[in-house]
C-alpha cells in the first residue's frame, strides 16, 4: 500500500484518495459486510483503476461509511476533463460483481 494515497478518517468513515480534497465527479454505491476498511478500500480502488484507467484525467476515490451491517461504499472519483458516458454504470457493474465482492471481503476480512 503506497504512501502516495491519502487515507482520511472522520467520524468512523474512511476515504482513500490520490488528491485532497477527495472529490466525486462520478460515483456509485453499494453495501458490503464488515471488513478492515483500509484494506477493503485499496482492493476496490485497484479494480476501479483497472476498469477506468483509460478515462483521461481519472483519479480514484473510495469512501467507506459504517452501517449497522458493515459498510456503505461509495466508489468513483475525480475526472479532470469530460467524463465519458456510462462511467457510473461501469462503476456500478464493478461494485455488483459477485466474484470481485468475494475477493475484496476475503482479502479484508476481520480476523478474530
Amino acid at each position: 500500500m503506497s504512501a502516495r494515497w491519502h487515507i482520511t478518517h472522520q467520524d468512523g468513515s474512511v476515504t482513500l484518495s490520490r488528491h485532497l480534497p477527495a472529490r466525486f465527479d462520478v460515483a456509485a454505491s453499494t453495501q458490503l459486510p464488515p471488513a478492515r476498511p483500509v484494506r477493503l478500500a485499496h482492493q476496490i480502488r485497484q479494480d476501479l483503476w483497472r476498469v477506468l484507467s483509460s478515462l483521461r484525467g481519472f483519479s480514484p476515490v473510495v469512501c467507506l461509511e459504517p452501517t449497522a451491517n458493515g459498510w456503505e461504499v461509495t466508489a468513483g472519483g475525480r475526472v479532470m476533463g469530460r467524463s465519458a458516458p456510462g462511467v457510473e454504470a461501469t462503476i456500478d457493474a464493478l461494485l455488483s460483481d459477485p466474484a470481485k465482492r468475494t475477493r475484496w471481503i476475503t482479502h479484508a476480512r476481520v480476523t478474530v
